[in-house]
């Protein structure tokens, strides 16, 4: 089955905002961009993904993109999420895809193997793969096969209100908990656990 991988991207510069009292813009902006970089060499790495979809209305994020082969969607509009994915799904839909993983690009250390073990739980659909953040409460990994069987539900409570969804629709839930999944970069705190896991690695 066909299977693409949407990241939605914020604008670089002003992405991470919550980030502001420990980074300055520039520095969030590096970030973002570096983040965004690892995401896309990670993804193509897969064999099993077959496209790479880059939402944003940031032109120095599609670029970026564009430069690792991946499709983009310009957004567009007023700046939600959700609308934003359900977009990019109908793209997707378009080229016959049956399966998206959707991954924001905040997820600095993930892995092949990480992605490759989502992908293995998704089988057989009709499925949803999820895998929370580390407080168990935002959505940082969605596999949605068949695409577009649920709406996206970003935002607060986000994880418990996809689980919801795919138990109403009758689609086999599985929840991936794993490390380097749950840790997204969204406050301060998050950042130091960061330097503090790194660190960790430099000494093993």
């Amino acid at each position: 089955m066909t299977l693409w991988a949407i990241i939605p991207v914020k604008p670089l510069r002003r992405g991470k905002s919550r980030l502001s009292s420990v980074l300055t813009e520039d520095e969030r902006a590096v970030l973002n961009y570096s983040m965004l970089g690892n995401m896309l060499l990670t993804l193509k790495s897969i064999d099993r993904i077959d496209q790479i979809l880059v939402v944003s209305r940031d032109t120095a994020a599609l670029s970026l993109a564009r430069e690792y082969g991946a499709r983009t969607v310009q957004e567009d509009g007023r700046p939600n999420l959700n609308t934003a994915l359900k977009r990019a799904t109908a793209v997707a839909k378009i080229h016959s895809v049956h399966d998206v993983l959707v991954l924001p690009a905040d997820l600095p250390l993930i892995t092949s193997q990480d992605i490759e073990k989502i992908i293995q739980l998704a089988e057989p659909p009709p499925v949803m793969v999820i895998a929370p953040d580390r407080r168990m409460d935002g959505t940082n990994a969605l596999y949605v096969s068949p695409a577009g069987k649920i709406e996206y539900s970003y935002g607060p409570g986000s994880c418990q209100k996809h689980i919801a969804q795919a138990k109403k629709q009758g689609m086999r839930l599985e929840i991936c908990q794993l490390p380097a999944l749950s840790l997204d970069l969204d406050l301060p705190e998050d950042l130091e656990l960061l330097k503090e896991i790194q660190a960790m690695r430099v000494d093993l």
